[in-house]
Formats: C-alpha cells, structure tokens, sequence
C-alpha cells in the first residue's frame, strides 16, 4: 500500500463513520460575515463562476476535514485551491512552470485549474496525500472579494452532497447542506453549470485531467502540444471528479442520439431540439446552444427530482468545444 492510499484509507474509515452535527446554517449576502466564518475554522459555501463552492482555509486541517464530513466525500478525492489573487500562489505551491505561467497569463483569473508541485504548507487532506494541488482564481467578483477577505487561498470543492448534481444556485446549496454547514454566501445563478478544466502541468506534455469550461481547442490555441489524459486506474486521481460517482440525480439519466427512440413514461428531456413527442414528457427544457445546456444541465438534474422524475433523456451533442465537457458530464451521470 502506497503512502497515498495508506493516508486515505485511515482517513476515509474516520469520515464515513461519522454523522456531522445538525448546524444552524447562516445564510447571507456578505462577504466580511461569511469571511468571519473561515477566520473561526468553519466552512463557507460561495458562488464562482463555474459551480458553487464550499470553502475552508487552505492551512486550516480541522476546517478541511469539515468539508469531507459535511459532503460525505471520500477523502481520496483531492481538492482545489481558489486564489484571490496571482500572488498568493507562492504560498501553497513550491514551483510555477514556464508552461503554468504562461496559461495564467492567459486564462487566470477563470475556469481553468492547474495541477502542480504544492507547497510543504498544504495540509495533506487537502490534497488526498499526493505531492501535487490544484490551483485555479476564480473570474467571479463575489468569490474573488471573499477569497481576499479571508486572507489566505482557500480549498473548495462543489458546495453538494457527494454525488449529486453540482449546485449552481445558493438555493441548491441550501437543499443539501442546510444544517451540515455554518454560512452560505449568497449569489445569482452561475454562469458556467459546470466545472472548471483541470490540466497537469507536472509533465511534459500539458494533460487535461478533467473538462470544463475552457475548452481543449482554447488550451491548445496556447500549448499546441496539450492532450487528453487516459484514465489509469493505477494511478490517485490527481482531480476531482476522475474516480468517484458524480453528478448523478436520482432519476435515471439516458444519453439519447434518435429522439424518435425515447419512452415518454413519468420522464423528462434536456437537448437543442424539441423531440416530436415533447407534450408527451413531464418536464423538457430546450437550449438555444450547447454554453445554454451547460448551464441549466445540473439545475435541470435537480428540478426534475423534486417532481419524482423517473427517468431524464439527454440529447448528445458533438464532443468538440464545450460539448466535451458537457457529455463528460452527462456520460458519468448516465453511468452511475
């Protein structure tokens, strides 16, 4: 057993063993009151521009594991480092790339996350035991002024209960960690749906660990070299979201290509174009492009579990662009 999996393993068995206490969960639209929280060890959930957040300081371990109690996620699954500003990443990593800065440059701040050497700082929670972190700066205003009120970076996965849909509204947040968490940073729906991409600055070779919303096309308009990592089940999963059941309402979800092929029973469609038997489903959103479907993908997820949908029927789209990342999403949905 590697020194990774021996940290996780003890780990895991003390947070899946645990039940959080029930929480008077603060809900709030200020940013120095939710800061207060981070600065008394405490756990915060705050809107960014790809999903909402749920954040602990970086060099907090007591905070960090709060964030594995009140989600019940496995402690293997790494997590991300939001900056409030370039400069803290001297703080939490021990070397930028030539490569890494270059994509700073260009994509910071934004939905894009950047594997690399971490800091002796970094708690080892916080990056499930492995030698790297991921680090990206939110293009988000509110996350951005909070971030810096709370004075350090902050480690913050998807503010939802393991396993479910990413929420992209504060409200959303509220259906799954009312009572698990002490504050949540209120904000307006998202403007992504999904989460950011997360490339591997440690190689060689630039290697997008998971898609989101800066596309492959974009990475490689800068790194012509950049590629897509293959799975590899020997390996820790260096992002989140590689290894674990994600995404998933309770409804079951089918990737559809013939939308003559689908059985409207107690169901519900999400695609571009309306099916021929659409006043036969009981919920159906129709997107204007693929960034709209992106969007209102989770929220969608969510909708219909609220109403006892069975089953969600999900167009395909080509996997070029956005669309790569959204049938990422839809696909692990689909196979959970």
């Amino acid at each position: 057993m590697t020194k990774t999996q021996t940290f996780s393993a003890i780990m895991f068995s003390s947070i899946n063993c645990y039940t959080p206490p029930v929480m008077k969960t603060m809900i709030t639209d200020s940013i120095m009151v939710a800061a207060e929280f981070i600065s008394s060890g405490e756990v915060v959930a705050f809107p960014t521009e790809t999903v909402y957040g749920l954040g602990a300081s970086i060099f907090d371990q007591d905070a960090i594991q709060k964030i594995f109690l009140a989600k019940g996620r496995p402690t293997d699954n790494p997590l991300i480092a939001h900056l409030g500003s370039r400069s803290q990443i001297e703080q939490i990593v021990s070397e930028v790339t030539p490569v890494a800065a270059k994509l700073m440059d260009v994509f910071f701040p934004g939905p894009l996350t950047l594997v690399m050497a971490k800091s002796a700082d970094v708690p080892p929670m916080a990056t499930a035991g492995l030698e790297t972190i991921g680090v990206r700066m939110p293009a988000h205003q509110t996350a951005l002024n909070f971030i810096r009120a709370c004075r350090f970076p902050l480690v913050a996965p998807s503010a939802n209960l393991s396993g479910k849909p990413s929420p992209t509204t504060w409200e959303a947040v509220k259906t799954d960690l009312d009572g698990r968490i002490s504050c949540i940073l209120k904000g307006e729906q998202t403007d992504f749906g999904l989460e950011s991409t997360v490339v591997d600055c440690t190689g060689e070779i630039l290697l997008v660990l998971r898609a989101g919303a800066i596309t492959l096309e974009q990475l490689r308009a800068v790194i012509p070299a950049t590629q897509l990592a293959k799975a590899d089940a020997n390996f820790p999963a260096r992002s989140p979201g590689l290894k674990y059941r994600h995404y998933s309402p309770q409804a079951q979800v089918v990737v559809v290509n013939d939308l003559t092929a689908m059985r409207p029973n107690n169901s519900a469609f999400i695609g571009l174009q309306a099916p021929s038997v659409s006043a036969e489903f009981h919920q159906i959103l129709i997107c204007q492009n693929v960034a709209q479907y992106a969007k209102s993908l989770f929220q969608f997820f969510r909708q219909c579990d609220e109403v006892g949908i069975q089953t969600i029927y999900c167009e395909s789209v080509e996997e070029r662009g956005l669309g790569l990342a959204l049938m990422d999403r839809i696909k692990r949905a689909a196979s959970s």
